[in-house]
């Protein structure tokens, strides 16, 4: 079991803050072609990887990051200082 977080654009496409999910996905590539089949609101909400960031556990990674042992992944818009 996961724990998926969705921040911005990302939360309000998909509908949730956040979600528990079980998965078989062994990157959190894997685990975004997961959740784009689940519903279309998935699919539009990662329809553009390049506008999207992924956490794990807190800490900034990639979508070719392995997820063994990750309990939390967020999802999140990339960041612009001002």
């Amino acid at each position: 079991m996961v724990e998926l977080l969705y921040f911005a654009w990302l939360r309000e496409r998909i509908g949730v803050p956040r979600e528990q999910v079980e998965s078989t996905a062994a990157t959190v590539a894997d685990l975004v072609e997961e959740l784009k089949t689940r519903d279309p609101r998935y699919a539009a909400a990662f329809a553009d990887l390049s506008a999207v960031r992924v956490a794990l556990d807190q800490d900034l990674s990639d979508f070719s990051a392995p997820l063994a042992g990750v309990r939390e992944v967020a999802f999140f818009p990339p960041m612009t200082g001002g």
